[in-house]
């Protein structure tokens, strides 16, 4: 090794092998892969490295031959075959497994000519993909610990916050808040007994949305960054000890972690006189049971204590009273994969990121009706326009875009009006939404927006600790409204008391969770009430996912008496004279709605006092 760079002549075939292209057989790929060469007497020109998740996750199994970048997915073992022999051997791209653009149909080879690819900025996912993670020589040669040996000999702990500060880096775990602040606030707590007390370190990755994969993807495909990141801060704050929470889910993650922790003593990095400096660091796994409420930094910090994972008032904050009531820093893991490259670069390089008062790039887990689903990394202010149409593709079979979810149950909706809003701290809380920490689902119009906010409702209230009423008992009683109005017996007194249990559940509850659990109700009632009215007082459903049969009924005042309602009706249940209004018996109609279809007028509708509303939000 020179200059801390690896001195290889080999080519590089990067095999996937993050969560979803495992599920997907990507190992037996890899050992086909490494057969083949060794077959043809290849191995001293091709090296095969598996990396963690590159971002498009439904494209595995993948190979990238780099430093070409050339991508070929969806394969097979015997599809390995024909690639080492026409790619490899005679030089030709083998055309059948390169990505195929959904629009038009066009091949495209490189990363770079991919617009999933070539539209985002990777920082913190900067080597996700590249590099084996549990390989400390390949995080070695991408600059890997530099950041740490020049924190340990060139800087003070001042200078660091500072560093950090300057860059504008905000909390990625949904927050927002300053990371820089907090690392000066957890570095100025004063310690009781210096000698024998210490501060600590945490990694929150108890990654517990539904759709999201961050923080998972990093740690499966980077670990060293984040140990790299929280050795940093604990030279900052004055911390000897540092744990990573991680949920069990994460098997992968916690496997990969575990292994670097273990390379990271070896070599140095982590124990000890950390590179022959006065600085000693460890760090420990603490693993959870997955408890949605333990994102929370307080429940965190009980679970982490071998406690129930219960929040609890604050103040007192983690950076005053925290892990045995020792002051203690809490960063959850895309924040600190930020941390090397700001060192390294310095806070202006970063600020030129993103916005003013959001700086830097943001990850989100694109994912629902999307061509290309999976893992970005965007400039913090990129529009969800930008992210929907250009990485992402576009929607599936011609359809229209009707609605995103972003920042999981605690987020809100985003709708057509919002496609060109950047995707900001103080952007989305201006209109009711908040970044979270990056899950981002997309809707077409088949879609219905009282079912989805009854998924997030169903989710937060199952998550619920328990320990405060207003949670426990508040977000039941809004379950059971949603579950009405989705079965087609909802009331239009439910709509006031949604809106009330609402904004009591967030003024009384104690921990985040409570606070944020009735956003997804609020934002979808507030941009797609029409829904909502449609289910209640039409009984139905105008995307035609809830299982409601209307009722039919003939307006008098449109019915022509044609009579073509009645002739279709299989029950026989539509009566009139020709040329008057005709009624239909609505206790013996079976609601198939062939006389709906039929009416040549629109005299029927669908519920009790109107016609049915339009979709999307529109009146």
């Amino acid at each position: 090794m020179k200059g801390g760079k690896i001195l290889t002549t080999k080519m590089h075939l990067l095999v996937c092998t993050g969560s979803a292209c495992l599920s997907a057989k990507a190992k037996g790929i890899a050992e086909t892969l490494r057969e083949e060469l060794h077959k043809n007497n290849l191995e001293s020109q091709y090296r095969v490295i598996e990396t963690g998740c590159i971002g498009s996750c439904e494209l595995g199994p993948k190979i990238i031959v780099s430093p070409e970048e050339i991508m070929y997915h969806g394969l097979t073992p015997d599809d390995v075959k024909q690639i080492v022999q026409e790619h490899l051997i005679n030089g030709q791209i083998v055309e059948k497994f390169l990505y195929e653009v959904p629009e038009t149909g066009e091949k495209k080879a490189t990363l770079n000519e991919i617009s999933f690819f070539k539209n985002q900025i990777k920082i913190a996912l900067r080597n996700c993909g590249f590099i084996n993670p549990v390989q400390i020589e390949d995080y070695l040669a991408t600059g890997g610990y530099q950041a740490l040996t020049q924190v340990l000999h060139q800087m003070t702990p001042e200078q660091v916050i500072e560093t950090v500060k300057r860059s504008g880096l905000r909390g990625r775990g949904g927050g927002g808040f300053p990371t820089g602040i907090k690392w000066e606030l957890t570095r100025k707590s004063e310690l009781k007994n210096k000698k024998m007390d210490t501060k600590y370190v945490i990694c929150n990755a108890d990654e517990g949305d539904p759709g999201a994969f961050m923080d998972r993807s990093i740690l499966e495909g980077d670990p060293h960054s984040v140990l790299e990141a929280m050795a940093i801060a604990g030279f900052a704050i004055g911390s000897r000890q540092g744990y990573v929470y991680v949920r069990a889910e994460y098997g992968l993650a916690v496997e990969r972690l575990d292994a670097a922790i273990k390379i990271a003593k070896r070599y140095g990095a982590l124990g000890n006189n950390i590179f022959d400096s006065d600085f000693s660091f460890d760090i420990e796994i603490r693993i959870g049971a997955g408890a949605f409420v333990c994102g929370e930094e307080t429940a965190l910090m009980n679970s982490v204590m071998g406690h129930r994972g219960h929040p609890r008032p604050k103040p007192p904050f983690p950076a005053q009273k925290g892990l045995w009531n020792k002051p203690t820093l809490i960063n959850n893991v895309e924040t600190l994969a930020n941390i090397p490259i700001i060192i390294l670069k310095g806070g202006d390089w970063y600020r030129q990121y993103g916005t003013e008062k959001s700086p830097g790039t943001k990850v989100f887990a694109l994912t629902g009706d999307i061509n290309n689903t999976g893992l970005i990394e965007v400039p913090m202010g990129t529009t969800l326009r930008t992210i929907v149409f250009d990485l992402g593709g576009g929607i599936p079979d011609e359809r229209e875009f009707k609605a995103a979810q972003i920042g999981g149950p605690s987020g809100g909706v985003l709708t057509r009006e919002h496609l060109d809003i950047p995707l900001d701290y103080d952007s989305l809380l201006e209109i009711g939404a908040m970044v979270g920490s990056g899950g981002l689902v997309i809707m077409d119009e088949t879609s219905c927006m009282v079912d989805i906010a009854k998924f997030y409702l169903d989710f937060t209230q199952d998550e619920s600790c328990g320990k405060c009423t207003p949670c426990r008992v508040g977000t039941k009683r809004m379950l059971e409204i949603l579950m009405r109005i989705v079965d087609g017996e909802g009331q239009e007194e439910d709509l006031e008391e949604l809106e009330s249990l609402s904004v009591l559940i967030k003024d009384t509850s104690l921990c985040g969770l409570g606070l944020s659990a009735p956003n997804p109700v609020l934002s979808t009632m507030k941009y797609f009430r029409d829904e909502y009215e449609a289910h209640i007082l039409d009984r139905y459903c105008p995307a035609g996912v809830c299982n409601i049969k209307p009722k039919y009924r003939i307006d008098p005042e449109t019915c022509t008496g044609c009579g073509l309602c009645a002739k279709v009706c299989p029950e026989n249940v539509i009566k009139g004279e020709k040329r008057k209004p005709h009624q239909i018996d609505s206790e013996a109609c079976k609601k198939c709605g062939l006389c709906y279809e039929k009416c040549p007028v629109g005299a029927i509708t669908r519920g009790e006092s109107r016609k049915h509303l339009s979709i999307g939000g529109v009146r």
